[in-house]
């Protein structure tokens, strides 16, 4: 399973031989710094970068490209060296060509990967600035383990800036060198040969070098190779323009000289290319082009999905920021031109006065139907994508209605994310987007059972909500539980009062439920000491470098605790080993949904505020109580709900179970 590292975080690492897969949204120079285990570099022998890409345990690409793929042997390093730190740096920097600073480019990405391509642990590079150089994520030898942490630290200097930072005297000199190998590699890059003309000519031309998995264009004003496919050859092959230099792009030996030949077979794929994306319907002339599902970027189906989901999000919001600020704009202006207007009292009566209202209220009208206009073309657009993509989405994705739960399997992986329910604004009428949470959990969730009041004014009754949100609950688990492998997802419910015993019902029947709903307060107790001690296990285990070091039989499946009406049943000692599982249990696997209202618990004071804030609420009907940091928007969100009177649940839960008992056998 993957560790999606945050900024300081780190992972254990369990293979000695490993790669480090880069991917950015433009050409960046990659190098590796050796360290001492005060983190230092002792000298330009220690950093492998463009210029000298080899050294013991350690291979760097030799050019800038948006990807990279570093190689990395820790049984290799010597026993001075206790620290692999990976770096990144923006080429064009100093040269006034391209982006000079990250801040202004898509978030890198690096991943750490075993030689088969499983990826161990994962780092997305946010919140840089006007940073032109960052120390991506460091591989630390502690104990004898190696583990690998998320470092993120940006450096507006650049190299210079960062080597001088980790003490090594030579950084400006080293920086330099590094500038001049990579500028040097993008002059030696020349253009792909051109296409056969009609005439036959057949004239020898320069041919582009061969490019490796590693590599990728020449920054946007130099030349460059054309993007390579996966294979070594430039992509599109002989129909791209005339036949492809022979053994990976060795050049003509007389064409001017340019790199060493690579002498890799052409045609020897080192990871399996990505699936082609969809292809879009003809677009009608004076027409928009039409959606199709999967066309955003990613590796696979279930990526280009995720990130065309997000992107719908994203455009929604846009969208509805624009026509607010107009709205917003028009408001102004219409109230400054009647205080302009209105501001001699003589013009305040009589047929003056009443023409400046009527024209400013005119160019209100004008403004807001302009911006009217644009919103009902957005919201087209966006409404007929969501009718192609909503169907094509997989059962962790899609709604309870989707016919894709009908053919439902038991998954062989764990997907990107699950839908926890949908987003809506009020400009977008009947547009809903699916809101995707990424797995694993990062963080609790909190089924809010205390709201009775809905956004179109109706009412709900305490015992009815508290149904409602054991009913959202129940969803929740399931949809976990069927889009986990066999054996890899486990649910504990404590149920202290027996009150959710209906709701349960679809858990409990299947019987994929670790063990019967735990009941009084003895129910209470045994659970929670169970996780507990688990959580402790699993920290001590990690944290002595030794993962293999646990119990015989240890179930190492990620858990769910489902509690029901907090804080009934709970002594201030359950409570306590509550907040630790909240602060705690995610990093080792161990989640918590609460079925609460938060009221109830008010007798507790502040001792729980930590608890509520670390929990992700949702509620059990219609809710405006989401906001996005990014334009301000209040979100509404719409728990998932099964169709009265479906099966699907019970149908895709005896599904589980029964693989469940295969697994076991």
């Amino acid at each position: 399973m993957t560790a999606e590292l945050v900024r300081g975080q780190n992972h254990p690492l369990s293979q000695s031989r490993l790669e480090i897969r880069i991917s950015a949204g433009t050409p960046v120079a990659a190098a590796a710094a050796l360290g001492d285990e005060n983190g230092r570099i002792h000298g330009t022998e220690w950093v492998a970068h463009p210029g000298a890409p080899v050294q013991p345990g350690l291979e760097v690409s030799r050019q800038a490209a948006a990807d990279h793929r570093l190689a990395v042997d820790l049984d290799a390093m010597t026993d001075a060296v206790h620290r692999v730190s990976v770096l990144l740096a923006l080429p064009a920097a100093n040269a006034g060509a391209g982006p000079a600073r990250f801040g202004s480019v898509a978030a890198p990405f690096v991943a750490v990967t075993g030689l088969d391509g499983t990826e161990v642990a994962s780092y997305t590079i946010t919140g840089l600035n006007l940073e032109s150089a960052v120390v991506a994520l460091e591989l630390y030898r502690r104990q004898g383990a190696w583990k690998v942490r998320a470092v993120g630290q940006g450096y507006a200097g650049g190299l210079a800036e960062l080597f001088a930072d980790q003490g090594l005297s030579e950084a400006a000199q080293l920086a330099a060198g590094i500038d001049e190998a990579v500028a040097k590699g993008l002059v030696r890059s020349v253009q792909a040969p051109p296409p056969r003309t009609p005439e036959g000519d057949r004239s020898r031309q320069a041919a582009a070098p061969a490019v490796g998995p590693d590599q990728g264009a020449a920054p946007q004003g130099a030349p460059g190779p054309v993007p390579p496919a996966y294979g070594g050859q430039p992509a599109g092959g002989q129909g791209q323009g005339g036949p492809q230099p022979p053994y990976g792009g060795a050049t003509d030996p007389h064409a001017p000289s340019g790199g060493p030949v690579d002498y890799s077979h052409p045609r020897r794929q080192t990871s399996a290319p990505p699936p082609p994306p969809p292809a879009a319907p003809p677009r009608h002339p004076g027409q928009p082009a039409r959606p199709v599902a999967g066309d955003a970027t990613g590796w696979s189906m279930e990526e280009r999905l995720y990130n065309q989901v997000w992107g719908m999000f994203e455009d929604l919001a846009r969208t509805a920021a624009a026509y607010r600020s107009a709205v917003d704009f028009a408001e102004s202006r219409m109230d400054k031109e009647l205080e302009q207007a209105l501001s001699d009292p003589r013009s305040r009566i009589g047929g003056q006065g009443d023409a400046a209202r009527e024209a400013a209220r005119a160019r209100y009208t004008q403004l807001v139907d302009q911006a009217r206009a644009s919103l009902d073309r957005d919201l087209d657009q966006l409404a007929a994508e969501s009718e192609v993509v909503e169907p094509a989405l997989p059962p962790a994705f899609a709604r309870w209605d989707n016919p894709c739960w009908h053919a439902y399997r038991v998954p062989m992986e764990i997907p990107m994310a699950l839908r926890l329910g949908d987003l809506r604004l009020p400009e977008a009428g009947s547009i809903r987007i699916p809101m995707l949470l990424r797995l694993p959990l990062e963080r609790g969730l909190w089924i809010d059972s205390g709201r009775t009041e809905s956004l179109d004014g109706s009412f709900t009754d305490s015992h009815d909500m508290r149904r409602l949100a054991m009913d959202t609950a129940v969803a929740h688990a399931a949809r976990l539980l069927a889009v986990y492998p066999a054996g890899e997802f486990t649910v504990h419910v404590v149920d202290p009062a027996g009150s959710g015993a209906q709701a349960l019902a679809p858990l409990t029947q299947t019987g994929v439920l670790a063990g019967p709903p735990a009941q009084g307060a003895a129910g209470v107790t045994e659970v929670l000491a169970r996780l507990t001690q688990r959580v402790d296990l699993v920290q001590m285990a990690l944290r002595g470098g030794a993962p293999d070091a646990l119990p015989p039989g240890f179930d190492t499946s990620q858990q769910l605790l489902i509690v029901n009406d907090f804080p009934h049943g709970f002594d201030d000692r359950a409570v306590n080993q509550l907040r630790y599982l909240v602060d705690e249990g995610p990093s080792v696997g161990v989640h918590l949904m609460m079925v609460a209202d938060r009221e109830e618990s008010a007798g507790y004071g502040p001792l729980l505020d930590p608890l509520w804030r670390s929990l992700l609420r949702l509620t059990a009907v219609p809710d405006d109580h989401l906001a996005d940091p990014w334009v301000g928007h209040a979100w509404t969100y719409e728990p998932p709900s099964v169709p009265p009177g479906s099966e699907v649940l019970r149908q895709v839960l005896t599904q589980v179970a029964e693989a469940r008992r295969a697994w076991n056998r």
